[in-house]
């Protein structure tokens, strides 16, 4: 069976249901430790298994390097996403959360590495990373630096990778094609926000859809999602009492399930360095989203957006910890 694709937005892109996301292949000491010829098997079987979208960043490490070696060869085969505004070298003593630079030259020099990394002419995507406010763009000349990017032939589609509290000053701008939006079952505060997205008109990338693999009975809440203490993701869980809903179906299940069952979502991108995770998570998505009516009770247990002004001190967490993992 296929994976099921969907329109990225006004790109026009058609795109998997499942995207994967390159941060595990970013190496120590950020990451797991991987070999490069082991990181090379994993993106293969990434397209080998029908993933056609493929994300990544300069603040993944090795990650671009990596795709870039094993992957060239096969560059029209997939939509390939990288991020700007990163810095674009760090070494294991630098301060964490990095500072991002969102001034053109950063911007500019960020994507022209990218691309030589990359072993590409073009990136399908370029997403501003780290959700910065609409003052902050504004007065680094931000997206006219992507737009003439854009016309130069260095990319070719504009995308934000945003979170509370800027999203919806960046939906309210209305330049970005794309949004990279965090979402899952347990961390539900964007969930209306993609709909708002999805009806500008723009594609939706999901981050953070698989929770970060907390709930799989192998790692069982070691961690919580990105920005979530793990107690709290891991309270959510037990008194929405999610064991109830599986029916069958294993942890994971459930939640990749319920992420791709959000009408807004265009691609879920859920990264791994594992050929089990891998296949796994293939095996999942090609079962699409859950029963409606499983979609509808699991959304009446979870707490939802609507209580989003609780959880704002889980957004600036996010922001701190994401400058540091990177998404």
């Amino acid at each position: 069976m296929a994976l099921e694709t969907r329109r990225l937005g006004r790109t026009g892109s058609e795109v998997t249901i499942l995207g994967y996301g390159a941060m595990e292949l970013r190496g120590q000491p950020r990451g797991p430790a991987i070999r490069d010829e082991d990181a090379g098997r994993i993106l293969n079987a990434v397209l080998d298994g029908g993933i056609d979208l493929i994300d990544t960043s300069i603040d993944y490490g090795r990650s671009e390097e990596l795709i870039g070696r094993y992957l060239s060869g096969r560059r029209d085969e997939y939509f390939l996403a990288s991020k700007c505004g990163c810095p674009r070298s760090s070494l294991p003593g630098d301060p964490v959360p990095a500072p991002h630079d969102y001034r053109p030259s950063n911007v500019r020099a960020g994507v022209e590495q990218s691309l030589r990394r990359l072993r590409t002419d073009r990136l399908d995507l370029v997403q501003v990373h780290m959700s910065p406010s609409r003052a902050q763009l504004e007065a680094d000349g931000t997206v006219g630096t992507l737009e003439d990017l854009r016309d130069e032939g260095k990319l070719r589609f504009i995308g934000m990778s945003g979170t509370l509290p800027n999203l919806p000053d960046h939906l309210a701008m209305g330049v970005f094609d794309v949004l990279q939006i965090p979402y899952s079952l347990v961390q539900r505060d964007h969930e209306d926000l993609i709909t708002q997205a999805a009806e500008q008109g723009a594609g939706t990338l999901i981050r953070g859809g698989a929770a970060r693999g907390a709930p799989a009975e192998d790692k069982d809440w070691q961690r919580g999602p990105i920005g979530v203490d793990v107690e709290v993701a891991r309270g959510r869980w037990e008194q929405a009492g999610a064991e109830e809903l599986l029916d069958g179906m294993s942890r994971m299940e459930l939640v990749i399930r319920f992420t791709l069952s959000h009408p807004g979502l265009s691609s879920a991108i859920v990264g791994t360095a594992s050929f089990e995770h891998l296949t796994q998570n293939l095996a999942i998505a090609e079962k699409g989203p859950l029963p409606a009516d499983l979609y509808e009770l699991a959304k009446e247990r979870f707490p939802g957006p609507e209580h989003r002004e609780e959880h704002l001190e889980e957004h600036r967490a996010e922001h701190r910890e994401e400058s540091g993992r990177t998404t």
